[in-house]
């Protein structure tokens, strides 16, 4: 919360308010927004692609910031609304789910391709650090030659136990908002494809797991919501990643569990750093001193992260 409330936020919106709008063709009909800054020389310098949290968008707090700090630091940054997200439910008739890393993947092929960028690194946050760690699992031995590293702060990467665990009583303030946003969607969703959404389930939804079963896995062909968590975690790739990988999750974060990042998947891969500080929250990290930085302690170790892996390609090149 503290995070959420800290004096910033006026300043970083205004800081990014002439970002070029990018839309991306995921698949016909499919359409998700990004907003794009770039250094005058953009192709000379290596991109980072933020990619945000459960019900959050590119305009989020935790994005701005970000991406405030890596142009200011030299990179080209793209910050990415997920599908539905950022007032772009007219965009595509689908919803998103935890383990859209495809979508992530189209991006950065197109930034490639497209903008002839050679030096990429992809950054996310909560349910989109899911996404990053499952895509780059899903890359396994064969990743793009242009992605350097992954870094994902507080991820949801066992979304079955991130359920359970944002159901307790202690949270339920946190949990019923995104449970309202979610249905909310729904509604909106309704009056733009209402061949597509129903409305009838809608009362009989109390939790995000209820959401889950009733709309986001039968809209993405999951069988239920189990099938749904199960398929869609990055903990079953996470011994597959050969790309650079920092991953930063506190030990008391109260929505996303660490206890599956105790697992050997996450302690024997040699391409992975696993930060985890007993204390930090959620997406949150702020530091007691300043240490000649700001406050936010997670987005400045994944900004010197990014700097070394670029670092790294040019010494070795």
């Amino acid at each position: 919360m503290a995070a959420w409330a800290w004096p910033r936020r006026r300043r970083l919106r205004g800081t990014h308010e002439k970002d070029e709008q990018r839309l991306f063709e995921i698949e016909a009909g499919i359409l998700v927004l990004g907003l794009c800054r770039w250094q005058p020389d953009k192709t000379e310098r290596p991109t980072i692609v933020l990619w945000h949290g459960i019900e959050g968008s590119a305009n989020a707090i935790y994005m701005l910031s970000m991406a405030q700090k890596a142009y200011r630091a030299g990179f080209n940054v793209v910050r990415m609304n997920i599908r539905n997200c950022g007032d772009t439910e007219h965009l595509t008739p689908t919803l998103y789910h935890g383990g859209m890393s495809s979508d992530l993947g189209v991006v950065i092929d197109e930034l490639v391709r497209r903008d002839k960028l050679d030096r990429i690194l992809i950054v996310g946050f909560s349910l989109g650090g899911n996404m990053v760690l499952k895509l780059a699992g899903e890359y396994g031995e064969g990743p793009p030659r242009a992605l350097l590293a992954c870094a994902a702060i507080s991820p949801s990467v066992d979304l079955g136990a991130s359920a359970q665990l944002i159901n307790t009583k202690r949270n339920w303030l946190y949990h019923q908002s995104f449970v309202i946003k979610l249905k909310r969607k729904i509604q909106y969703k309704h009056r733009l494809y209402p061949e597509k959404y129903e409305l009838t389930s809608l009362g009989h939804i109390k939790t995000i797991r209820d959401f889950d079963e009733a709309y986001t896995s039968r809209a993405n062909g999951f069988e239920n919501a189990d099938d749904y968590y199960y398929r869609a975690s990055a903990i079953r790739v996470v011994d597959k990643i050969r790309v650079p990988t920092l991953i930063i999750h506190a030990q008391d974060d109260p929505f996303i569990p660490f206890s599956p990042l105790k697992q050997e998947s996450f302690r024997k891969n040699p391409y992975l750093i696993v930060l985890a500080p007993e204390v930090g929250g959620h997406v949150a990290f702020i530091s007691s001193g300043t240490n000649g930085e700001d406050r936010f302690w997670a987005e400045n170790r994944v900004l010197e992260f990014c700097q070394l892996a670029v670092d790294n390609l040019s010494t070795t090149s």
